[in-house]
């Protein structure tokens, strides 16, 4: 199955549930399995270096990575980053309210803006759309 990395920063992925719900409803009609790295481990901030690779070889794995961009985060900054270099698409989401990040949208291969949570899939569903095909499952 292929598979979307969920980059959001650890303190905002609790107060994002609804807009995260959104997402997998989305990438599940496209057969895409939505992980979320900050779900799936926890860390000390003494493992830091662990925490990276890990996260590295998350997104290695992933056929596309999705970003949370609504709050600044420099991890998420990171992971788009990586993501960009080998060359995934990245998709960077953000609340129309939210202040507009350059380097977020400007590494991103597309960058979306919704208005709630409910907005989130008549502006994911083209894009997708458009990359579930091209991704190798």
């Amino acid at each position: 199955m292929k598979k979307a990395y969920f980059s959001v920063g650890y303190q905002s992925r609790q107060l994002l549930a609804a807009e995260i719900d959104a997402i997998r409803e989305a990438l599940i009609k496209h057969q895409i399995h939505l992980f979320i790295f900050v779900d799936q481990y926890r860390f000390s901030p003494q493992e830091q270096h662990q925490m990276m690779r890990q996260a590295f070889r998350d997104i290695a794995d992933a056929d596309l990575l999705i970003a949370e961009v609504s709050e600044k985060a420099i991890g998420v900054g990171i992971e788009i980053g990586y993501a960009a270099a080998l060359q995934k698409p990245v998709i960077c989401l953000r609340n129309a309210g939210a202040e507009h990040s350059t380097t977020a949208s400007g590494t991103a291969t597309h960058s979306l803006t919704y208005t709630n949570a409910g907005a989130i899939a008549a502006v994911l569903e083209p894009i997708l759309a458009e990359l579930a095909p091209l991704l190798v499952a």
